[in-house]
């Protein structure tokens, strides 16, 4: 089996790669087996030469190929018919601006299988830049704090080779006796959590974050039933809260009335309660003055979150009281960054990280006969039609809702 790794062409241009020229080489060496060609690529954050010493073909024509592995949505005009494609579609929730993607891959007779879909029996995602989303929203924030406070300054994620980097630059400034909250209990939370850990911020439970003050930085890590209610308040389980968001209500407003900055790592489920509304930020007893939205809900369960911002200009306002974007120097502002591709900020780290995610958990199903179903759980499409688990975007390919 011939697999390519193609050019990424989406605008603005993203640098990073499914395998790194290292990941490739470990790819070749545990399935020999296989054929890898490299698409030659000015773009991203290993060089063609890179791969060439790494002893792989580098080509312009993709045709030969069976696989075709890339990050991001592939133009239109850029899909070679009759393949095998791995990408991030963002057609899965039914995104508008991806509906004629989508009909185009149907039309192309292409086997779709997004990033997305591939995942465990119990539906928890095998792959994904996650990690790294946390690892830069955490880092964007303490920057964000520098910024609004005047108090340090911080270089751009973007400008920074690695984690180490990242970490390097935050062990150099001197931080508030903030109270830092994180939601979630994902990849994306996690690797907020390293960053947090890497500065050996105290971390405290529940009870003493909501009762206590302290003469130093502390966060606390929440869940979903830290920040969510029964609305009968029955004991329940995360379980049940994901299958029953309905019967929930927001218990967030305990954590906003002591909370200085807030780090948004969790997963929003459609039908789940907000964590603040518009109404709560207004609130003289609400403090939250620092957002890092990386789950980036764009006017949704995180109120400030007005708008994704962009790694050219990653931090704006929102002023509770008219509920408008303000200055991020404004003085009823509370600072947010709500950037939607974090990870693009570390791309030689999040390449490596995918990688061999990717190696590890989807790479054999090519060779043992998928014998985990990871290919036929995530393949979307086949013989020009939707496969029965992706069936519920019939009418939104349709356009008929």
């Amino acid at each position: 089996m011939k697999f390519g790794i193609i050019k990424e062409r989406k605008t603005p241009p993203d640098r990073r790669v499914v395998f790194s020229p290292g990941k490739l080489k470990e790819f070749k060496n545990k399935f020999d087996t296989a054929t890898l060609l490299v698409e030659s690529s000015d773009i991203r954050v290993f060089s063609d030469q890179q791969y060439k010493e790494a002893g792989f073909e580098v080509t312009k024509d993709m045709a030969t190929c069976d696989v075709l592995f890339g990050v991001k949505e592939v133009p239109i005009a850029a899909l070679i018919p009759n393949k095998k494609y791995f990408f991030f579609s963002h057609t899965v929730k039914k995104q508008p601006y991806n509906r004629a993607l989508m009909r185009a891959i149907l039309d192309k007779n292409i086997e779709l299988y997004d990033h997305e879909t591939i995942t465990k029996e119990n539906g928890n995602r095998l792959i994904g830049f996650g990690r790294y989303a946390g690892i830069v929203g955490a880092y964007n924030g303490f920057r964000a704090i520098g910024l609004k406070n005047t108090t340090f300054t911080l270089p751009k994620a973007e400008t920074l080779a690695g984690q180490q980097e990242l970490i390097k630059a935050l062990k150099a400034i001197d931080l508030p006796n903030y109270k830092i909250l994180l939601t979630g209990n994902g990849k994306v939370a996690y690797g907020a959590k390293e960053m947090l850990d890497a500065l050996h911020i105290k971390q405290v439970s529940v009870q003493d974050y909501l009762q206590h003050s302290f003469e130093e930085p502390v966060y606390c890590l929440v869940d979903v039933l830290d920040y969510n209610k029964h609305i009968e308040d029955k004991n329940t389980t995360n379980k049940h809260f994901y299958s029953n968001p309905e019967a929930y209500t927001s218990d967030f407003f305990r954590f906003a009335k002591v909370t200085d900055f807030f780090i948004a790592g969790h997963f929003y489920g459609n039908g789940a309660p907000y964590l603040f509304t518009r109404e709560d930020a207004k609130s003289e007893h609400f403090k939250i003055k620092f957002v890092a939205d990386i789950s980036c809900d764009v006017d949704g369960p995180v109120a400030s979150t007005l708008r994704a911002s962009t790694i050219a200009d990653p931090i704006y306002g929102y002023d509770p009281n008219s509920e408008s974007e303000v200055a991020y120097k404004d003085e009823n502002a509370i600072v947010v960054m709500a950037v939607d591709n974090l990870p693009c900020e570390l791309p030689m780290d999040a390449s490596e990280g995918f990688g061999a995610l990717f190696l590890e958990n989807v790479i054999p199903a090519f060779f043992n006969n998928d014998k985990d179903g990871v290919l036929q759980r995530a393949r979307m499409t086949a013989n020009g039609k939707l496969t029965p688990r992706f069936a519920y975007l019939q009418a939104y390919i349709d356009g008929t809702e």
